[in-house]
């Protein structure tokens, strides 16, 4: 690749970033830092009918807690902006009387009335109603109509759109990086509308022109492009650019194979399909995130990266940069890519048990903070050292060992029935004369202690340790119960025997 590499990722701030969207900025992400080139976020705002507040900072938020930030585009100024689309309306007008003049393109006048009553007459016949080179002389525009007739209306600001002159009878070759040569008959394009008389652009005039002017290489990007391909390819011969290479993406399809994944399936099977919580500015609705649900960055990543790539080889955990080393554009999938929320989970999995202890600890106390609970932060710590590794997110280290920081205000029904006998009370009763002759209450101490005592009494080790565990931890669960008593220590131990013996007694 000679040229520089610059790639873009250009969503509309219509709403929330779809998980969909995200897989799309990381490949583009990928493509770019692997060829030494500029990633580029572009904010196609032109329908400004469907913008959404909030939803730029979120898209901005998203790829940033994402591990992927853009290195031109809003509030990073380079070279090529404005990088919203909004601010550059000014440049669009020139370009689409260029093509006027060079006869690419022309003005129609055909009101929405008029266009809809031949859509029925074309209906009730069977047949379906394209504005394009069959009928377009017995149509109101600059093709059909003089000159005069053409200067009368412009002159009376009758509203108007410029369409675009799809040929009549051309085969187009067109390679997609990932699908190959495509082939496609111009007969059966429409004329797509570029610019309305209200001095918008359409998003197919405006995308070509920022991309020529932003020198884009590549246009990596969903396969519901595809149908645009070949006017952006016809837009750019007729302005005479060369075009970037194309390169369109798999859909993310629902986890049962059909369709595509959509807001509606993450609801009802109950996983996030955006990066990040997102409330509804009009309707308050909350929509639940990647991130608040405790997943880490480099779990949805990674899990992104294999939604229709794979590297060739048997390695599915991938940091960043081994991402950007691995990542070729020809080893992405053609077919749509299943999406599976279990495989999300044995990604966080994984990097929950690679992921640095303070890290964890961390993300713990906030937990704590919030249930109001005081403890120092090397007691979390030593809590996570123990807990991580049966955890999948940091709230599991929480559910899984509340224990250490809140005594038992029940005991799990089925445990007491098993482990509280008729002697139960007296036996614990014992343990705690034992213990509180203990100095020294770490965990080897305690256990020798304990053990001394259970075969000099010569009764089962499952008579004591079960209601031990069960006053400790309040059912079946938990680390080496030593590891709990010396990290709540010889007070609490004892209080949390008492408390049992009262309550089942």
């Amino acid at each position: 690749m000679s040229a520089k590499v610059r790639v873009r990722f250009a969503p509309s701030p219509t709403g929330p970033l779809h998980i969909g969207g995200v897989r799309t900025a990381l490949y583009n992400y990928l493509f770019a830092k692997k060829h030494k080139g500029d990633f580029v976020l572009r904010i196609e705002d032109t329908d400004q009918n469907r913008y959404v507040d909030g939803a730029e900072d979120y898209i901005v938020e998203s790829l940033n807690w994402c591990g992927i930030p853009y290195d031109e585009g809003p509030g990073k100024e380079g070279d090529y902006g404005p990088y919203r689309q909004s601010e550059r309306k000014d440049i669009y007008r020139k370009y689409a009387e260029e093509l006027l003049k060079k006869g690419q393109a022309y003005y129609a006048f055909d009101t929405a009335e008029e266009l809809d009553a031949h859509r029925k007459d074309h209906e009730e016949k069977g047949k379906t109603f394209i504005y394009n080179w069959h009928n377009r002389m017995k149509l109101q525009n600059s093709l059909a109509l003089s000159e005069d007739e053409v200067r009368d209306k412009l002159d009376a600001d009758e509203h108007y759109v410029i369409r675009f002159k799809s040929p009549e009878d051309e085969n187009l070759h067109i390679k997609d990086e990932i699908r190959g040569e495509m082939e496609i008959d111009t007969s059966t394009l429409d004329d797509k509308v570029l610019f309305k008389s209200d001095g918008m652009p359409t998003y197919h005039l405006a995308n070509i022109v920022d991309d020529h002017l932003m020198e884009i290489s590549h246009v990596i990007r969903g396969e519901e492009w595809l149908p645009s391909l070949a006017l952006h390819f016809m837009l750019y011969r007729a302005f005479g650019w060369d075009a970037p290479k194309f390169a369109h993406l798999p859909l993310i399809l629902k986890p049962q194979g059909k369709g595509k994944l959509s807001k509606r399936d993450g609801d009802k099977l109950g996983f996030p399909v955006f990066p990040l919580e997102w409330k509804d500015p009009k309707s308050g609705e909350i929509s639940a995130g990647y991130r608040e649900d405790g997943y880490f960055p480099e779990a949805v990543t990674n899990m992104l990266a294999f939604l229709g790539w794979n590297p060739g080889t048997e390695q599915e955990f991938f940091k960043l940069n081994e991402l950007v080393e691995a990542f070729e554009i020809d080893r992405v999938h053609k077919g749509g890519a299943k999406f599976d929320p279990e495989k999300t989970k044995w990604f966080q999995q994984h990097y929950m048990h690679e992921a640095d202890d303070k890290v964890v600890a961390k993300k713990l106390e906030k937990i704590i903070e919030e249930k109001e609970i005081k403890v120092s932060s090397e007691y979390v710590l030593k809590v996570v050292t123990l807990m991580k590794e049966r955890a999948v997110f940091v709230n599991d280290i929480w559910d899984q060992g509340y224990f250490f920081f809140l005594a038992p205000t029940s005991y799990d029904p089925k445990n007491a029935k098993k482990a509280w006998k008729d002697d139960t009370g007296d036996l614990i009763q014992e343990l705690i004369q034992v213990l509180e002759k203990k100095e020294d209450f770490k965990a080897e101490n305690v256990q020798a202690e304990v053990k001394a005592w259970i075969q000099q009494k010569e009764v089962g080790f499952g008579k004591v340790m079960q209601p031990f565990r069960l006053a400790l931890v309040g059912a079946m669960q938990g680390p080496d119960l030593y590891e709990i008593a010396e990290m709540i220590g010889k007070e609490e131990t004892i209080s949390r025997l008492e408390k049992a013996i009262k309550t089942l007694g």
